[in-house]
């Protein structure tokens, strides 16, 4: 590598990704995702739920077996090219790009929204700008500034939970686990529910900047999956009991309205903060994750060559970074596309497909495949259980990344 391509700071321990890895996980998905889900899977909320946690467990210990093994900047994009061959590492990493770039576009918009309504473009734009800047100062300071946010949503999430689980609106019969929505609704319900865990792959494509990668990652990834997997069950199952499967399907902000219906609606306004600090973490992880990525595949020439650049010296890659702020800041300005991307969800389901067939070929014993196969089994069935649209435009978008890299080897190989 050149200078400027030179390696990452390695400044992260195991409390530090573990505080990334909720930052990621923990956040706007638990205000907004629990209504779509209840409303495809009914009272068979919970049931989706375990069967989301089951796959990203499998996910998890897939990705943390291989992040031990290359602890470098890029995640499942590394993974894959190191043991399927480039172009199952480049369609994980496009897939990463393109699907997270949109939804960090649509994070900064979830915050304007919740901030400002009237303005909420202006609020975005500035979102990512101040959040780009933070992460340019180094991967240590986008820590700090987590560890923040996670603590407030936490203990707004326990709020929620406490009114809840204590009001007189309370019914433990409204938690009948009986999948009134099919199995099909249960398994719809599943890959909404995914993504609000896939935040501990930000561990993992962070493995460059990680102090003694081998133990911290392992480590790491399990911790941020276990507490999320306790918030979220905890929090579902308080505001079930207030709204009930039908309640919280037709409620568009659920946990807002469940405080609503347990009799303090003075709290109504702290969960729209909490919301709002909420997307501000995702957003602050989700510009992490891709920026690494990109560096990886500029590395690889898969992106601009100059897009590899570490700073000299706060040892970040800014030039990706800077290029993902833009890129976010102009969707964010000009395009709503909260309700438009779909394709982000097929796309990480295919991301964490392919980390999983990369697992898979870590070792010969039967027990040692079990996991990652029953993740890729997992993945594939999620994927195609979304909504037909999420599909079409997932695949079409997964289609011509694979056809821009044919495109591309059939140039390359001309000119050689």
């Amino acid at each position: 590598m050149t200078p400027s391509e030179a390696g990452l700071r390695r400044t992260l321990g195991v409390g530090d990704a573990v505080v990334i890895g909720l930052g990621s996980m923990i956040g706007a998905g638990i205000f907004a995702a629990l209504g779509p889900a209840a409303h495809a899977a009914g009272s068979g909320l919970l049931l989706g739920l375990a069967v989301a946690a089951l796959v990203a467990y499998c996910n998890a210990t897939s990705s943390a077996r291989l992040a031990a093994l290359y602890p470098a900047s890029g995640g499942t994009y590394v993974y894959g090219r190191e043991r399927l061959g480039p172009f199952w590492g480049y369609l994980a990493g496009w897939s990463f790009v393109v699907g997270k770039t949109a939804s960090c576009a649509a994070m900064a918009l979830t915050v304007g929204t919740y901030v400002w309504p009237g303005q909420a473009h202006a609020v975005a734009v500035a979102a990512v700008v101040a959040l780009t800047a933070v992460n340019y100062g180094g991967v240590q300071k986008s820590a700090w500034l987590t560890r923040a946010i996670v603590a407030v949503v936490l203990a707004i999430l326990a709020g929620v939970v406490v009114v809840c689980l204590g009001s007189g609106a309370s019914d433990a019969g409204r938690l009948d686990i009986g999948a009134s929505g099919g199995v099909g609704g249960v398994l719809q319900a599943a890959g909404l529910l995914f993504f609000a865990f896939a935040g501990y792959a930000r561990i993992a494509t962070l493995g460059e900047e990680v102090r003694d990668p081998a133990r911290t990652i392992p480590r790491a990834i399990p911790l941020a999956l276990g507490i999320t997997l306790v918030v979220y069950a905890c929090v579902a199952v308080a505001v079930l009991s207030v709204l009930g499967a039908g309640g919280l399907g037709d409620a568009t902000a659920p946990l807002a309205d469940a405080v609503r219906a347990a009799g303090v609606p003075g709290l109504v306004p702290v969960v729209r903060v909490g919301a709002a600090v909420a997307a501000l973490g995702s957003l602050l992880a989700l510009i992490l994750g891709v920026s690494r990525t990109t560096l990886a595949m500029a590395r690889d020439r898969h992106l601009p060559g100059a897009l590899a650049a570490v700073h000299p010296r706060y040892q970040v890659p800014h030039r990706a970074e800077l290029a993902v702020g833009v890129v976010v800041a102009v969707l964010a300005a000009t395009v709503d596309v909260r309700g438009a991307i779909g394709f982000s969800s097929f796309g990480v389901l295919a991301y964490y497909a392919v980390a999983n067939a990369s697992a898979w070929t870590l070792g010969s014993a039967p027990a040692a495949r079990v996991v990652p196969v029953v993740g890729l089994l997992g993945c594939v069935v999620l994927a195609f259980a979304l909504p037909g649209v999420s599909v079409v435009v997932g695949a079409g978008v997964v289609a011509v990344g694979a056809v821009a890299y044919g495109v591309r080897r059939g140039v390359s190989g001309r000119g050689q």
